[in-house]
């Protein structure tokens, strides 16, 4: 998902995307520690960590989104867990 483009750079922190419309889409048994979705606006979706709200977001467009969780769903990123 990181690109190579000039023009893709770093999100913002997290903080100052609001703190409204953050969603936990799944949940584990570690304790609290997880991920937390947010679609902004213009489409594109930030996700940061729960336990630092206020750290930083990582920022990826509706078309990077698209293709990282149909590789997750064909098991393409199983190698991450394995």
């Amino acid at each position: 998902m990181a690109s190579n483009d000039p023009g893709h750079h770093p999100g913002p922190a997290a903080s100052a995307l609001g703190a409204e419309g953050w969603h936990k889409p799944w949940s584990g048994t570690n304790g609290g520690s997880c991920v937390e979705a947010k679609r902004l606006p213009d489409g594109r979706v930030a996700l940061r960590h729960s336990t630092d709200p206020a750290g930083p977001a990582l920022v990826y467009s509706r078309e990077e989104m698209i293709a990282f969780l149909e590789g997750v769903k064909a098991g393409r990123a199983d190698f991450l867990t394995d």
